[in-house]
């Protein structure tokens, strides 16, 4: 199988059951902003120190946004059995609450903005959490003009703050402060 096929040579890419659609149209905007957040994941996880298993975390993650990527490509062209098929639960939001309070129980209390910063699982988890806030927006903005399931909207939300929690834990376990932001 070539990995080339000429087929978007024109400025056009085709979507997932179906149908062919500009490059520019914002739902391919979506979908890459979820692979350029799964990417910065995947840079992510070798630096991590393994907060309590969150490599393991990012690689359900990163079939999570590959699930989700399927959604946003097939919305309003795939068949039934195909939306069927896409329909793997994600990671519970409840669940990744419960994480983002243990891995924030793992840094010091939080009384200021931080710099993204400090220890390299920290920067990549900054990186990722503001990869992660532009697909959210992305994904929020295709809402506005298609069906985006809300459940994926929610997803990107908490994971963005997950994020967040384990930048901080992360520097914490390395024994490196977050630098506050002091206006």
């Amino acid at each position: 199988m070539k990995i080339y096929t000429r087929g978007g040579d024109d400025g056009t890419t085709g979507l997932l059951g179906g149908g062919r659609v500009r490059k520019s149209d914002p739902r391919l905007a979506a979908l890459g902003a979820l692979d350029e957040l799964n990417a910065a994941l995947g840079l992510l996880r070798p630096q991590l120190s393994d907060a309590g298993g969150a490599r393991d975390a990012l690689g359900r993650v990163q079939r999570d946004l590959f699930h989700f990527g399927s959604l946003v490509a097939s919305a309003g062209g795939a068949s039934p059995s195909l939306r069927d098929r896409l329909t793997v639960p994600p990671w519970d939001p409840a669940d990744m609450e419960a994480d983002i309070d243990r891995l924030t129980a793992l840094a010091p209390p939080l009384n200021a903005f931080v710099l993204p910063g400090g220890a390299p699982g920290s920067v990549w988890a900054h990186l990722a959490r503001a990869v992660c806030r532009r697909a959210e927006r992305n994904l929020v903005s295709l809402s506005g003009e298609t069906f985006v399931e809300a459940g994926v909207l929610v997803y990107l939300n908490r994971l963005g703050d997950w994020l967040f929690a384990l930048a901080r834990a992360e520097n914490a376990l390395a024994g490196v402060a977050d630098e506050r932001w002091v206006p």
